[in-house]
Parts: C-alpha cells; structure tokens; sequence
C-alpha cells in the first residue's frame, strides 16, 4: 500500500497532531486502501486552528460499484465523531483502482481559503 501524510505544518505523521493522526489510523481500520493520502490543509485557512482542515485521497476496492454520495457516506461514517467535534473542513476525493489509474495518480490542488481572517 502507498500512503502518505502530507502536512506543511508538520511533515510527518509523528508531528501531524492528535486529530490528523487518529483519523488517519479510522481510515486505515476501515478500508482496504491500494492508496491514501492525507493532507492537512489547515494552514490554508484563516484562524488559529492547526488540525480541523483536511483533504482526503482514498483508493479503495470497497468503493466498487458505489455512486460518489455513497463513497462519502462511508467515510463521513467512519469519522463521524471527528466531523461533530473538531474538524472544520474535509475535501474527500474517493476513487476505484480503475478510476485513480484513468486519472493518472493525481487530484487537483486544493483552493486558496477565503474565508476567516485570509479573506479580502
């Protein structure tokens, strides 16, 4: 399996923070991933919080057969008690082994932040 935690607060999953770190072990309980990848992006938004945004690339057989709403009901399932307490932001991109090979390995870069004190 190829995994990665990206973080340009902390660049490894040691220092990534007790939220980030939690929720990327849930992910790896719950699914069989051929690929993850979890980006902290909280240092793209405005306040002071450190793990409450994130971006999720998950390449996972269990996704087979199932419609995008489905995908992210399963893993809005499995990090529920992340998403009512301490997570602000989770961009989910969740893909077959088909689907991630069609798209070459990749997924657009996140947007800049508007919001909070990053806003005009």
């Amino acid at each position: 399996m190829s995994e990665t935690f990206v973080s340009e607060i902390s660049p490894s999953l040691n220092d990534a923070g007790p939220v980030a770190a939690a929720m990327k072990s849930e992910l790896e309980t719950a699914f069989t991933p051929a690929y993850l990848r979890f980006e902290n992006e909280s240092n793209n938004h405005g306040g002071p919080a450190t793990d409450s945004h994130f971006k999720l690339v998950l390449v996972a057989p269990e996704f087979e057969g199932l419609r995008s709403v489905q995908r992210h009901q399963l893993v809005y399932k499995v990090l529920a008690s992340y998403l009512q307490a301490s997570v602000h932001a989770l961009s989910l991109h969740l893909f077959t082994l088909s689907e991630w090979d069609a798209r070459n390995n990749a997924v657009a870069d996140s947007p800049a932040c508007l919001g909070g004190s990053k806003g005009s």
